[in-house]
C-alpha cells in the first residue's frame, strides 16, 4: 500500500481537493479482465505493481526482496502535444533484505513516461524504466529485473496458483468511506528461479513470492497516520492477506484482506475479523522512527480464531525513500508459524499527507 502513497505524494502539488474528480474512481461491481488488468490504467490517479519474497541461496541462507514499480498521473493538461510535458511518471525500487548485511541494501529510479525509457502498457504487464523491467511472460510467468550499486536481482516468478481479487471481486474498500478503495488482486505462491549479485558475484537463487497489484485515485482517509499491511504464503498452500488503516490517535480506523485455502474457497475479512497488536518494538537510529517489528496478529478465519506472532528477518529493514519523494517506512521480510512473507509499515516517523 506504501506503493500507492509514493505516487500519490510527487502527484500532489498539483490535487487540492479531497477527492480527484477529473480522474476515473473505483467502483464496486467493476469486473477485472485479464491480461489487460495486468497493464497499467492512466485514466486513475496512481497505481503498482509490486513483488516480495523470500530467497535461499545456493549455500542455503536466506534473504528477503522486492521490486516495485508505480505509475502515477499528474494532472497536468493532457492536451499539451510536447513529449517533454510529464503527464506520467513511473518509479520504481528495488531492495534486499541480507542478514549479513545488518540492514536493507535499496536502489529507485524515476522518470517521466515516454522517450522508451519509461513506459507502461495497457494491454499487459509490460514496465521498463531504464534498465530495469516487469514483464508477463505468453507462458504466464512474470520475469523481474532490477540493480543498484552493490546489488542485481535477475528473477522469474512462475504462478503455481490462480490470482486472488481481493474484496468484493477486486473493489478492496480501504476506508469507512466507500470512495476511499481500490481495485486489487493478488498473485501468491509464486515459484522463484533465478539469479542475484552480490559483489560482482552472481549466485543462483530459489524462492516463493508475493505479487500485489493495485490502482486507485483515492485511499487514505485524512484522519489516518498511516497503515500496517501483511502478505502471508503459508507451507500448507494457504496465503493470508492482513491490512490496517490507523487512526492518528493509534486506533483501528479500518481493516481488511483475505484468506484463501490451498485447494479452498476464498474468505474474504472484515474490520472486526483482524487485530494488530504492537509487539516488539525497534527504533531507527537514523531517523528516529519507532516500529512494532514483531506484531502480534488475532484473526477471525472460517476454522477459528487464530493468533499469529510475527517474527523478522532482521531488525533493521527501514527504508528512507524521501530522496525519491517519497516517505520513510518500514518494509521486510517476516516469519509467522507455519509461514513467511512481508510486512509493510508507514507512518511511523510522522502521519502521512497527501
Amino acid at each position: 500500500m506504501l506503493r500507492l502513497l509514493v505516487l500519490m505524494l510527487l502527484a500532489a502539488p498539483t490535487l487540492a481537493a479531497d477527492y480527484a474528480p477529473d480522474y476515473a474512481m473505483v467502483r464496486p461491481n467493476t469486473p477485472l479482465s485479464f491480461p489487460k488488468d495486468h497493464g497499467a490504467h492512466p485514466d486513475f490517479r496512481t497505481e503498482w505493481w509490486y513483488a516480495t519474497g523470500w530467497l535461499k541461496t545456493a549455500a542455503g541462507k536466506d534473504l528477503g526482496f522486492q521490486i516495485t514499480f508505480f505509475r502515477t498521473s499528474t494532472g497536468l493538461d493532457s492536451k499539451n502535444p510536447s513529449a517533454f510535458t510529464p503527464h506520467q511518471i513511473i518509479f520504481a525500487h528495488a531492495a534486499l533484505s541480507d542478514p549479513k548485511h545488518g540492514k536493507l541494501k535499496h536502489a529507485q529510479r524515476i522518470a517521466r513516461a515516454g522517450f522508451g525509457l519509461a513506459e507502461t502498457k495497457t494491454t499487459d504487464m509490460t514496465l521498463t524504466l531504464d534498465d530495469w523491467t516487469l514483464t508477463r511472460q505468453k507462458n504466464g510467468q512474470f520475469h523481474a529485473k532490477a540493480k543498484g550499486q552493490d546489488f542485481a536481482l535477475n528473477l522469474t516468478l512462475t504462478p503455481t496458483q490462480p490470482l486472488i481479487q481481493q474484496g468484493q471481486n477486486g473493489y478492496s474498500q480501504k476506508g469507512p468511506n466507500p470512495l476511499e478503495a481500490s481495485h486489487y488482486y493478488t498473485i501468491p505462491q509464486l515459484k522463484v528461479t533465478g539469479q542475484i549479485t552480490r559483489n560482482q558475484k552472481p549466485e543462483p537463487i530459489t524462492g516463493t513470492a508475493w505479487l500485489d497489484r493495485e490502482w486507485s485515485s483515492n485511499l487514505l482517509n485524512k484522519n489516518a497516520a498511516g497503515w500496517d499491511w501483511l502478505g502471508l504464503n503459508m507451507d500448507d498452500g494457504s496465503a493470508l492477506t492482513l491490512f490496517q488503516m490507523r487512526h492518528k490517535n493509534g486506533s483501528k480506523l479500518w481493516a481488511g484482506g483475505s484468506y484463501r485455502p490451498k485447494n479452498g474457497p476464498l474468505t474474504i475479512l472484515k474490520p472486526e475479523d483482524i487485530t494488530f497488536r504492537p509487539g516488539k518494538a525497534w527504533h531507527s537510529p537514523r531517523t528516529g522512527a519507532t516500529y512494532p517489528i514483531a506484531p502480534i496478529l488475532e484473526i477471525n478465519l472460517p476454522t477459528g480464531r487464530r493468533r499469529l506472532p510475527v517474527k523478522p528477518l532482521m531488525a533493521d529493514q527501514e527504508l528512507d525513500s524521501r530522496k525519491g519523494g517519497g516517505p520513510v517506512y518500514w518494509e521486510g521480510a517476516v516469519t509467522v508459524p507455519g509461514g513467511r512473507g512481508y510486512l509493510e509499515m508507514t507512518g511511523y516517523l510522522t502521519p502521512l499527507k497527501m
